[in-house]
């Protein structure tokens, strides 16, 4: 009987360690995100522009890559108040199933003016993942009266007013050192912002002003038509292929002038830390692709810069302290 008592503990012991696992494992398995519903992808530019194709490229590649488990992405494009509607819906999102199927593509140029005009800030999100950084450059049209820079520094010399078009955020952070730098005032050479950089390519080709402010993605269509062409990079050194022709700003005598702007995703704060490893590792296997290298940084002509959420983080919060700091606020 003492034997069998024993052998029964034993028996007793062993399955409350298999059970123990089991729970265990069914735990770690519930703990584990994957999408199980359509995913809503907010944009607070216009389509066509930089963000917009940004966007599009990854939704593609994932899909291609079969990385979203067989779900749909739905972009939804929110621009109203210059993006800021869109940006305060995503970061007031509730906890559950929609904060962790939700997505938010989110720029330099979309953290400078939501922090200088708004009490929402870059902690108010949860970083996912930082893809690349790129860079602008001036373009004229087919209707500009001026055919190279040297021909609107002259003209600026003259006294003339000249006006340039572009994008909201980083685009006028370019236009603002700039003007800076080549010693004019923004009522001579002014500027005209609009949600996205599709509207001013749009109001280039129509000759509505005389230069635009653009990054290589949004304007590289219309380079190759010859519809725009550039002539001044914005960068410390010319851009390859199609863009080699624009000199660069020290080319004329002057230091060079780049504020570039980097790419990310960021998310609801309050989505879920499982969900939240999800798609970094999603996005860390687009940044690994052909056809995010080929396809999209080297024909767009960007820097690719992937950065897990952790080290977004460390980074974004950085910048949105250096930027507060050289705005006095």
């Amino acid at each position: 009987m003492k034997k069998l008592a024993i052998l029964l503990g034993i028996l007793l012991l062993v399955s409350m360690s298999v059970f123990a696992a089991g729970q265990a494992e069914a735990t770690g398995a519930a703990k584990a995100f994957v999408p199980t519903k359509n995913i809503e992808w907010y944009v607070t530019s216009s389509p066509g522009g930089g963000s917009d194709i940004f966007t599009r490229t990854i939704m593609d590649i994932a899909v291609a890559e079969n990385l979203l488990n067989g779900q749909n992405v739905v972009v939804q494009y929110k621009t109203d108040g210059a993006g800021e509607v869109g940006r305060l819906l995503v970061s007031q999102i509730k906890a559950g199933v929609q904060a962790d199927h939700t997505l938010l593509t989110f720029n330099s140029g979309d953290l400078m003016p939501m922090v200088k005009n708004t009490a929402n800030r870059f902690e108010n999100f949860q970083p996912i993942a930082h893809m690349a950084v790129d860079k602008h450059l001036l373009f004229i049209g087919e209707y500009s009266k001026y055919k190279s820079f040297e021909e609107v520094l002259a003209a600026l010399k003259r006294g003339e007013r000249i006006v340039l078009g572009g994008s909201k955020g980083d685009d006028i952070g370019c236009h603002a050192a700039l003007i800076k730098e080549i010693g004019v005032t923004e009522d001579q050479f002014s500027y005209i912002a609009h949600d996205a950089t599709s509207g001013a390519i749009t109001a280039i080709l129509g000759g509505h002003f005389d230069l635009l402010i653009s990054k290589p993605a949004a304007a590289s269509q219309y380079v190759e038509a010859g519809k725009i062409k550039p002539i001044l990079a914005l960068s410390t050194s010319r851009f390859p292929g199609n863009l080699n022709s624009a000199p660069t700003l020290s080319e004329f005598g002057y230091k060079n002038v780049e504020v570039p702007n980097w790419r990310s995703i960021v998310a609801p704060k309050s989505m879920s830390a499982e969900a939240v490893a999800y798609w970094t590792d999603v996005f860390k296997k687009v940044s690994e692709t052909e056809n995010w290298n080929k396809g999209y940084i080297e024909k767009q002509k960007l820097v690719p810069d992937y950065m897990d959420s952790e080290t977004f983080r460390t980074y974004g919060m950085q910048f949105q302290k250096d930027y507060l700091a050289s705005i006095g606020k």
